[in-house]
């Protein structure tokens, strides 16, 4: 359980961390990254955790956003981990990029051949929330949001919608709002859940929404009109509820790429740290 660190780079006021370390949830070894701005040495700091989507992992946020800028501006601990389990080879993981390696969905597997390793949600909300992110960085657990980009925004919206005590503030990049709809989904809830598609809806933020009844939430999507997978993501499902207010926000000529999401990374950070730092 217990974390070791991998590398170590200032930025900014702070420093950028890689952890590496064995997983109970996902019975292998995962990488993270987490980025702790300078602090007191008994200071407890709010948190992000990033989400990130299909084929990524760890690095690519901490390598292509600019996120630590803003983190450190903030003074917000970022916590991102990779996307699905690396450590243990199952058949058929490798066959194509949207599903197994890189394309873990953030849900608990229950079919047979995925449930042991392939439980990224209980990852996730349980063991890097409540164990290891806290044994390395200064988390206040009062103080916690979550965001990610296409796949983790389907990810931070549907974990943030079944976890409201556990995270206070929501945001996404081009999200797959609807997941049971679309091909993406539909692939990877049937591979990992299996046919009963009433086990699809508890992820599927569109379907989350429209039950929700805890605390307000105030959710910012941002996602680009010229992106090629508009017809996977579905942002027209989000449907404000008088529990959730959702503010989809089109972005004219962006795309689907780290540029897209670099470009609004400063707006979804003062989203945060306006409800994160009023706690």
């Amino acid at each position: 359980m217990a974390a070791t660190l991998v590398s170590s780079n200032r930025s900014f006021r702070g420093r950028q961390f890689v952890y590496k370390h064995a997983s109970a949830v996902t019975k292998c070894e995962m990488t993270f990254g987490v980025y702790i701005p300078d602090h007191q040495p008994e200071e407890k700091l709010p948190t992000l955790f990033y989400l990130s989507g299909l084929t990524c992992t760890h690095a690519n946020f901490m390598e292509k956003s600019g996120f630590q800028q803003f983190a450190s501006k903030h003074r917000i601990v970022v916590v991102h981990p990779d996307t699905s389990p690396r450590g243990v080879d199952i058949e058929g993981d490798s066959d194509s990029w949207d599903f197994g390696k890189g394309a873990g969905f953030y849900v608990n597997a229950t079919v047979e051949k995925w449930a042991q390793n392939y439980r990224m949600y209980d990852y996730i909300v349980k063991e890097l929330l409540e164990e290891v992110a806290p044994s390395v960085a200064p988390i206040d657990a009062a103080r916690v949001g979550i965001f990610g980009h296409s796949m983790g925004g389907h990810g931070a919206l549907t974990i943030g919608l079944k976890n409201p005590s556990k995270f206070q503030s929501i945001s996404a990049f081009a999200p797959i709002c609807n997941p049971i709809t679309v091909p993406w989904g539909q692939k990877a809830l049937t591979g990992y859940l299996g046919e009963d598609q009433s086990t699809w809806l508890d992820y599927d933020a569109s379907e989350l929404l429209k039950k929700y009844t805890g605390p307000r939430r105030e959710i910012l999507v941002d996602q680009g009109d010229a992106d090629n997978f508009l017809g996977q993501l579905k942002p027209d499902t989000l449907k404000a509820t008088e529990n959730a207010g959702v503010t989809v926000r089109m972005q004219k000529e962006f795309d689907h790429s780290y540029y897209f999401i670099a470009s609004f990374m400063e707006d979804h950070f003062e989203h945060h740290a306006k409800v994160l730092k009023a706690i």
